[in-house]
């Protein structure tokens, strides 16, 4: 399933950040996940690449101690960066897997994502795109979809906000009482088109990852939605956190130019 150029460079720079006390970011090079939680409540959000497992094993021992799981993992969609690993974890846990009932085909076996398109951007990682695993995989036994209410699983105080266009079923994660944003692929705080941006980790608002991406009018409007939101703190799966008014900037830089910043060349 997974490519192993992107496995490879995703070993160069593993790291893991604590943005807040309760919020471990996991950065894999080329893609971002997430602990959310305390050691008495906590779940995964995105599991990263098939060769990530190991790491998450890793950050959760480190955290929260020798033996302990996450009561769930909630999937932002279906793409192979934020699956890569699910299959192993959630046959280690015995956990369920939510995702939005539209992503559900792509984690149950029944449909496969296009593949990537290298005419969007001269960057390699897009002209790398076609090689990038796009079939579905099949965790029947552990799927489930996200209730219909907004509210999320094992995440008491956080809302799932559907944010479609990079995926028909892409949702992000919103916490009201301090207005964190884990924004997912929605949008992306480097240029994810650019291998040296990705090693980099050079910051620069974008929109979703453009070899991926199928509706772009829906796109804009799910970017419109969460810059609307007014988030304090954004987590996006591609590149570093934003906050306070550096975020809210390149947000409205980014609805107000979005034919400049985010469409394919």
């Amino acid at each position: 399933m997974g490519n192993k150029m992107v496995e490879a460079l995703s070993a160069i720079a593993t790291s893991s950040q604590e943005v807040l006390p309760d919020l471990l970011l996991m950065n894999f090079t080329i893609v971002n996940a997430c602990l959310v939680g305390t050691a008495k409540n906590y779940v995964l959000v995105d599991t990263g690449l098939e060769n990530s497992a190991d790491y998450i094993l890793q950050c959760i021992e480190n955290r929260f101690g020798s033996g302990s799981k996450p009561q769930a993992i909630i999937l932002t969609h279906g793409h192979f960066d934020h699956v890569g690993s699910v299959i192993k974890l959630s046959e280690l846990w015995k956990i369920p897997v939510y995702i939005h009932k539209l992503e559900m085909p792509y984690i149950t076996g029944k449909k496969d994502y296009p593949v990537g398109d290298p005419t969007v951007d001269d960057g390699l990682v897009a002209k790398l795109s076609p090689t990038f695993p796009h079939t579905s995989i099949d965790i029947t036994a552990y799927a489930a979809a996200l209730p219909e209410d907004g509210n999320v699983p094992e995440m008491p105080e956080w809302k799932w906000i559907h944010t479609p266009g990079h995926t028909e079923g892409h949702i992000s994660l919103f916490r009201e009482k301090d207005r964190v944003l884990l924004a997912a692929d929605a949008f992306s705080t480097t240029k994810q088109e650019s291998l040296m941006s990705v090693l980099t980790h050079s910051k620069q608002i974008s929109g979703p990852p453009k070899y991926l991406t199928t509706d772009w009018k829906t796109a804009e409007e799910s970017i419109k939605h969460l810059r609307d939101l007014k988030p304090s703190l954004a987590i996006a799966s591609h590149g570093e956190p934003m906050k306070g008014e550096e975020l809210t900037r390149h947000l409205d830089m980014l609805v107000d130019n979005f034919n400049e910043i985010a469409l394919p060349v």
